[in-house]
């Protein structure tokens, strides 16, 4: 890797974590900056994998006045999304390359499209409220879902969960918190079985991740001081471009 690569990747790893810790959308930034100094598809995916385990660790550190009064609800959620990462990472490594190259534009499409969609106001405190069995269970069964895909790609895992929560009548800043620890955990699970069993380019993974680290603590704190929307409909419009490109490598 070259000294002009490293350098772009760390502005990638901040505009990253800015985006991740805001909009949930860290991957639109990272995946494509790691296909644009020369990574095959599969070994991109699994480097952004672990170099973002950075921006979990920056967003989870920035949003710890959000967590506070949260530990109960957030000890109930992260076993299915550490599962969820998992069985996502297993899925990856049965995955053809071919097949995922093809695939890639789709799930960059979805993103991009989910960020674009208005999310309506919560309530105005964090704390836990009274919940029905039911839409307990049904909130951890998505959530287990959502984290399959986010082992397997991640870009708009954090948008789900940022969608789920939201519709929970969470506010953004509380909602931005819950998943920044959750798709922390599933994340981190899925990069301790890359590290093992898949190519991790290291050199990028140091560069980008300390980019995220720096971009995704600074992310909560604009959460929680300014609005998100106009940031959201950049990378949103962004990344609908970026998947027009990609879609257009990998079906021409």
């Amino acid at each position: 890797m070259t000294w002009h690569e490293g350098v772009f990747l760390v502005v990638a790893g901040v505009a990253g974590g800015l985006t991740g810790s805001i909009a949930g959308l860290a991957s639109v930034a990272t995946y494509p900056a790691l296909l644009l100094v020369g990574l095959p598809p599969v070994t991109a995916n699994v480097t952004n994998t672990v170099a973002v385990v950075f921006n979990g660790v920056g967003s989870i550190w920035g949003s710890r006045p959000e967590l506070k009064g949260r530990g109960d609800a957030i000890k109930r959620i992260v076993p299915g999304a550490v599962l969820g990462g998992a069985v996502g990472a297993v899925l990856l490594l049965s995955t053809p390359a071919e097949g995922f190259e093809k695939v890639v534009p789709v799930l960059l499409g979805l993103a991009a499209v989910a960020i674009l969609i208005p999310r309506r106001r919560g309530r105005a405190g964090g704390e836990d409220e009274p919940r029905s069995r039911a839409a307990t269970i049904a909130q951890a069964v998505t959530i287990f879902l959502i984290c399959i895909y986010g082992g397997y790609f991640g870009a708009a895992a954090g948008v789900l969960l940022l969608a789920l929560m939201l519709a929970a009548g969470e506010t953004m800043p509380h909602a931005s918190a819950d998943k920044n620890v959750i798709l922390g955990a599933s994340n981190a699970t899925a990069a301790v079985l890359f590290v093992f069993l898949a190519p991790v380019h290291w050199p990028a993974v140091v560069t980008l991740g300390f980019g995220c680290l720096v971009g995704s603590r600074l992310g909560p704190i604009v959460v929680r001081h300014a609005p998100a929307g106009p940031l959201r409909a950049a990378v949103g419009l962004g990344g609908i471009a970026l998947a027009v490109k990609l879609g257009v490598d990998a079906y021409t």
